[in-house]
């Protein structure tokens, strides 16, 4: 099977990220999207990052009707900060029958260099690319392991939604009905 890896901290899972997912299981070769919850990013401070357990619930809660989506939790049981090369080593090593692809957005491109082992992703799984806001041209324009996938254009940010509910604002649209719900039980992100 061929699987897109979507990693994150979805902090918390949004309609975007799943418009995304969506879109490369349907209009890709990919046969699944994998949600794969980063406990830590090592570019990001992670003070406003909500317990990752939780996090993981919450993407649980948003893709448990799509047959096409599955959550895991590889990372957790990684070092930490973890990086992607080693997170894909492990996922290859545990799931040997399956070919990966990392899903990426466009906006990351330019940091991608930056990446731990960067040029053997692209060896071991290659890139499928969904076009961000304000994204500028990057030397993998022409990468023959870089797929750019054409997907609605999206600026829905999980800051924005933290500070919406800091702030006493719905968030209601941008995430999915059961995130809401969990988010307001247990008063996450206030």
């Amino acid at each position: 099977m061929k699987i897109g890896l979507f990693f994150g901290s979805f902090n918390p899972i949004h309609v975007g990220h799943l418009i995304i997912a969506n879109t490369m299981a349907t209009s890709t070769d990919l046969e699944q999207v994998w949600f794969v919850v980063s406990p830590q990013n090592p570019f990001k401070k992670n003070s406003s990052l909500l317990h990752e357990f939780d996090r993981y619930d919450l993407v649980q809660r948003a893709i448990s009707d799509n047959a096409a989506f599955r959550a895991t939790d590889v990372e957790f049981h990684m070092p930490r900060p973890s990086f992607t090369i080693d997170t894909l080593i492990r996922l290859q090593e545990k799931f040997p029958q399956h070919e990966f692809r990392l899903i990426m957005g466009e906006d990351n491109l330019a940091q991608f260099p930056n990446w731990k082992n960067h040029d053997k992703i692209l060896e071991y799984t290659g890139l499928y690319v969904y076009p961000r806001p304000n994204s500028k041209s990057h030397v993998f324009n022409n990468h023959p392991a870089v797929k750019f996938v054409e997907a609605p254009l999206l600026d829905i940010s999980a800051t924005y939604i933290r500070a919406s509910l800091q702030n006493g604002r719905s968030i209601r649209y941008l995430v999915p009905e059961p995130v809401e719900q969990l988010i307001k039980i247990k008063k996450f992100y206030l």
